[in-house]
This record gives C-alpha cells, sequence and structure tokens, in this order.
C-alpha cells in the first residue's frame, strides 16, 4: 500500500466516506454524483471529505478498489493444500458470481466504460483492481496446485482469465443488456457447475484408470 493510501486510512471517518460514495456511485452514476451529495449521504463536512479524497477520481478509484479487496477478503485460502481444486474453485466461482450480479459491479462496470475515454485513469484503476487482481490471486493458486500435482496448465494467467469468463457466462451479457437483473439459485449454479466443469476438463489431472486385476 502506498503512503498516500495509508494516510488516507488513518481518518478515522475513511470508512464513513467510503460507505457514502458507494451509495451515491451506485445509485447516480459517475457524472451526475457530486462531491456535495456524496458528504451528506456520508454524513460528513465537504471539508472532511476534501481532506480525504481532493477529487471525485480518486474517490471513484478507492471506492473499487476498497470494495474489491472486501471481496477478496472472503475468499478461501487459496494455499490450503487440503482442499481440492473443485472445491476452491467452485468457492471462488460462487465469490464472483456473487459480485458479478451485483448492483455496485453493473454500476461500477458502466461508470467504467462511460468514464474511461474521457479519464483514462478510471478505466486502469478499474483494470488494476479488478481483473489483474483476480488475474493474479488465481494465477497464484494456479501455480501452488499445479506444484502439488493437482492442475496442469501452461499459462496460467491465460488459465485465470478463462475461468474468470466462464463465470461470466450468460449471466453479464444479460444484465448489461437489460434483459434481467435478478438471478436463481439454480441459474447460478448452472454457471458455477459448468465453469468449474469445463476448466477442470481442461486442466485437471485425470487419475490413471485401474489396471484390472485377472
Amino acid at each position: 500500500m502506498s503512503n498516500a493510501a495509508s494516510a488516507i486510512r488513518l481518518g478515522r471517518k475513511y470508512n464513513q466516506v467510503i460507505d457514502g460514495a458507494r451509495l451515491v456511485f451506485v445509485k447516480m452514476g459517475y457524472e451526475r454524483a457530486s462531491m456535495d451529495e456524496i458528504a451528506r449521504e456520508a454524513g460528513v463536512s465537504k471539508a472532511t471529505l476534501y481532506s480525504y479524497f481532493p477529487d471525485k477520481r480518486q474517490l471513484f478509484t478507492e471506492v473499487y478498489r476498497t470494495e474489491i479487496l472486501r471481496l477478496a477478503d472472503q475468499a478461501v485460502q487459496f494455499e490450503d493444500a487440503d482442499i481440492p481444486p473443485e472445491i476452491v474453485l467452485r468457492e471462488a466461482a460462487g465469490l464472483m458470481v456473487a459480485y458479478l450480479t451485483s448492483d455496485f459491479a453493473l454500476a461500477m462496470y458502466r461508470i467504467c466504460v462511460t468514464e474511461s475515454p474521457r479519464f483514462p485513469e478510471i478505466g486502469r484503476a478499474f483494470y488494476e483492481s479488478g481483473p489483474e487482481l483476480g488475474r493474479a490471486r488465481l494465477g497464484a493458486y494456479f501455480r501452488a496446485a499445479q506444484a502439488r500435482g493437482q492442475l496442469n496448465i501452461e499459462d496460467f494467467d491465460l488459465a485465470a482469465d478463462q475461468f474468470t469468463q466462464l463465470c461470466q457466462t450468460t449471466i453479464c451479457d444479460r444484465m448489461l443488456c437489460g434483459v434481467q437483473d435478478r438471478f436463481s439459485q439454480a441459474e447460478i449454479t448452472r454457471i458455477i457447475d459448468g465453469a468449474v466443469s469445463m476448466f477442470l476438463a481442461r486442466y485437471g489431472v485425470q487419475s490413471a484408470p485401474e489396471t484390472p486385476t485377472a
């Protein structure tokens, strides 16, 4: 963590500001969200708000980064060698799908797509805190699992991106196009089962068949 980020976190009203900004960005998007509205939602003065974040872009990127780190903290301990890959991947897929179907994720994606042409730093922050962080985390697990003989992967970054895309199957297109905004547990389970099964069909280590006895 940078010194600047550490300094921000030292403030006692940091979480208050982040939670207020999160609600405003989800409800109003980036363009319509004002620092006045965020200060009101957070229950802090504008002076306090600006003492943490001098501009809206920095606040937006911190809101997104904080949410992604919160999601990562909920993940299973990938380094636990006793957990089979199927269980780890199913847990990871469940967390990803839960995030992808949230109002927050949809709002952040739309903000990123809309604002990145004007403010490239928003797109970079979105990518670094989201897809890039996910790739690194999954890649670290894949390397460890392969060292234990549990997976067989040639390109760890590609495999991480593939697994992430498998978890987005059907769901993301329907949400982004406004076709569907809520998914049943049966629909979510179908996506997770398909993602894990397809990934392990490509990268899983198959047990050698038993030699029949005479």
